[in-house]
């Protein structure tokens, strides 16, 4: 038996070592692929994932909030898929644009991405590299699209509703009831008219206010007549009805002034009247049908002075009183031309001293002139 010096020893490689780079030889002679020669072995590089963007941004980055990482892991098929890959990685934008930090024990992810600059890159960022479950750390940045300018709704004005109000418009002040319109309480255009034609007659009368003293006793428009025509004063003041106020007038004008002046060679100075408007019957007969003195449509003439101081009565004249009585005839037959009733001395005991007038409407337009 016989030893080695140990210098032989370290002169020779080992014999374990020897072996394996014997095997390693007859394993690339023989053409068996389960290992690579040496050579091969150290030109082997790491395959880099291939990773492409979507041409659009995904849909979970919003372009007004910050990048959202999605929760879901990116598995291998992320990488190997172009139509699937949602980081760049081509001619345009490689790979080694990429920041890929590994994950190791101890490392806080919440500093590892605040470490970044200013937490936004160009480059997207990559977390878990070397791990089953990569997943997208930042996006690159991309620029907020313009957003439509939305102005604040204004706040909506309660509305009130208010009731409606009634405004006091600016009416006209009639002074004159002849200009006063009948819508606004004025009188009918009859009644106008009739004024009109009072005037035109030199009648000096006004307009007092209506008259109503119970059934059947009214004067819708009462005038108060105090002169006609010539200057002949009505004694007392008469109040009328403007209807019987323009027939008296006509007939004084027209028929009693002129018959005056022929048979005395005078006007008429004043006529004393008996009684105009009325509120009693016929005759103040009770049950009588109610007289028109009660309408304010008749007058009773008791008394005519002329100008020359001459009274005439209103009666049966005397057997020698021919003037007087030629007078008194001529106005009774030419009164029945203005009025619808004549009654005077000699047409019954009621009408004894005084002549009365009236406009009574009968259906037959029958006129009575006794």
């Amino acid at each position: 038996m016989s030893f080695s010096s140990p210098e032989s020893l370290r002169s020779r490689p080992p014999l374990a070592g020897l072996a394996l780079m014997v095997a390693l030889v007859a394993a690339g002679c023989s053409g068996e692929s389960g290992l690579a020669p040496p050579g091969d072995l150290l030109g082997m590089e790491q395959a880099s994932p291939m990773i492409r963007a979507e041409s659009a941004a995904p849909a979970m980055f919003a372009p007004s909030a910050a990048p959202v990482v999605s929760a879901a892991p990116v598995g291998q098929a992320m990488f190997n898929d172009p139509d699937l890959a949602l980081l760049p990685n081509g001619p345009d934008a490689p790979m080694q644009n990429v920041l890929a930090y590994p994950v190791s024990s101890g490392v806080d992810m919440q500093q590892m991405t605040s470490a970044l600059p200013e937490g936004r890159v160009d480059q997207p960022v990559v977390m878990g590299i070397g791990t089953d479950q990569p997943r997208l750390a930042t996006a690159p940045r991309m620029e907020p699209a313009a957003q439509p300018q939305i102005q604040a709704p204004q706040p909506e004005m309660s509305r009130v509703e208010e009731k409606p109000r009634l405004l006091a418009g600016l009416l006209p002040r009639f002074s004159n009831p002849l200009a006063k319109p009948q819508w606004a309480g004025g009188m009918p255009a009859a009644e106008k008219a009739c004024r009109q034609r009072l005037k035109r007659l030199g009648v000096t009368f006004r307009d007092v206010p209506a008259i109503n003293s119970g059934k059947g006793c009214s004067i819708p428009y009462p005038v108060e007549v105090t002169e006609l025509s010539g200057g002949i004063e009505i004694k007392p003041a008469a109040k009328l009805n403007c209807q019987i106020t323009d027939a008296f007038a006509q007939w004084v004008k027209n028929e009693l002034a002129p018959a005056a002046r022929v048979r005395y060679l005078s006007g008429v100075k004043s006529i004393r009247q008996l009684s105009s408007y009325s509120c009693r019957t016929m005759n103040s007969k009770r049950g009588a049908p109610m007289s028109e003195h009660a309408k304010g449509n008749a007058i009773d003439v008791g008394k005519i002075t002329l100008d020359n101081g001459r009274g005439i009565l209103v009666r049966q004249p005397g057997f020698f009183a021919f003037r007087e009585k030629s007078l008194l005839n001529n106005i009774r037959a030419d009164s029945c031309k203005y009025f619808t009733t004549v009654l005077g001395p000699g047409s019954d005991v009621h009408h004894k001293d005084h002549f009365h007038f009236d406009l009574r409407q009968r259906k037959t337009s029958y006129r009575h002139c006794d």
